[in-house]
């Protein structure tokens, strides 16, 4: 049986169904008043923030790309998989629920692992007014597509040097490592491949 709005109106003849089923009518009333004020309605107002946090944290992350593009990657462009920011905004915002600050009380150190080696690209602090309950490391992974590398040798031996017309990949794949920063419970890893 599922409860519904006409039950909750004390409907006699659906309270008389339930009665012949075997229900008790003292528990079966006191516990459709129970529901009427426990089940709250959805807060529009709340998807909607969140939505824009996503939003907000997919940019935070691809103009961490755009500006370690030619600074500490030494490429021209970077090619992000579809929907890859938005997986990674979300399982942050998912991450961050259970903080005290929520996302405010979040540092995020941004790294790229290239042939199993981290190189350090950015640090976001989300509220700077805060003070961090939490860190995040996020590590973004390259593709590892064997053309991409023949295509950088041929170019070296062109007019440009291959560290202006490289293209990165980056993969479908990313490592969310988080740490509390008040209590001694052990990280929490999240790894999507």
């Amino acid at each position: 049986m599922v409860a519904t709005g006409s039950l909750s109106s004390k409907n006699p003849a659906s309270i008389s169904e339930l009665l012949d089923g075997g229900y008790h009518p003292g528990s079966l009333l006191s516990d459709f008043d129970y529901w009427d004020y426990v089940v709250p309605e959805p807060n529009l107002n709340e998807v909607v923030f969140e939505e824009t946090t996503c939003q907000n944290l997919v940019k935070m992350l691809e103009n961490c790309l755009s500006r370690s593009k030619q600074t500490k990657l030494g490429c021209s462009k970077v090619l992000v998989p579809e929907k890859l920011t938005q997986r990674i905004a979300q399982d942050v915002l998912r991450l961050s629920s259970t903080e005290p600050c929520g996302l405010r009380g979040c540092v995020m150190h941004v790294n790229l692992e290239i042939e199993n080696v981290c190189k350090k690209l950015d640090r976001i602090v989300c509220d700077a007014s805060v003070v961090p309950t939490f860190e995040l490391t996020l590590v973004f992974k390259q593709e590892s597509c064997p053309w991409t590398s023949l295509k950088d040798f041929f170019f070296s031996r062109g007019r440009f040097s291959s560290s202006f017309r490289r293209t990165l990949i980056l993969s479908s794949g990313f490592r969310l490592v988080k740490k509390k920063l008040y209590s001694l419970i052990g990280t929490t890893v999240i790894e999507e491949c």
